[in-house]
């Protein structure tokens, strides 16, 4: 039998999943570049060395396996986020999960790359320094929505596992 914080895992797991396959969707139908995690490892990488900030990561120097690092990064992330499931959506949200608290956690984690990853990337407060400020937020909102449902979509089919 599996655990609540297998079932936690496991479910960040497969939202961050349905996230990656919704990039891979976006990028078919409306030719929107995939996330580059390069970038995530890179930033990463440069963090050991003291550095945090970049005016554009982009143009910061290379890390070995960077790109490697910043997918596992994304899915330690994703993973974290999903340890948020029971303060949002209460302690019986793994055993039932429900819609609502998934998409408003999911909604939440917005904020992380808005406030944190973006400006330390170069990319400004919320995108503000990208060429389509507007355009970029509507695109990490709507990724960060997607990622809410796979919070739910996963904790579900973990839920009817543990109880099948």
């Amino acid at each position: 039998m599996m655990n609540a914080m297998g079932s936690i895992f496991l479910t960040g797991v497969g939202a961050t999943m349905l996230t990656d396959l919704w990039c891979v969707i976006r990028k078919q139908i409306c030719a929107v570049p995939q996330p580059n995690y390069a970038f995530v490892g890179r930033w990463i990488g440069h963090m050991s060395r003291g550095r945090f900030r970049h005016d554009s990561i982009a143009a910061a120097a290379r890390i070995p396996s960077e790109s490697l690092i910043g997918w596992l990064t994304h899915y330690q992330i994703g993973i974290a986020f999903a340890c948020l499931l029971p303060v949002v959506g209460g302690k019986g949200w793994i055993d039932q999960p429900t819609l609502a608290p998934a998409l408003l956690l999911g909604a939440g984690t917005v904020m992380a790359p808005f406030f944190v990853m973006q400006p330390a990337m170069g990319a400004g407060i919320a995108a503000s320094r990208t060429p389509q400020p507007a355009v970029a937020r509507l695109h990490s909102l709507v990724m960060h929505l997607v990622f809410g449902v796979g919070l739910y979509a996963a904790g579900s089919v973990i839920s009817l596992a543990r109880t099948g």
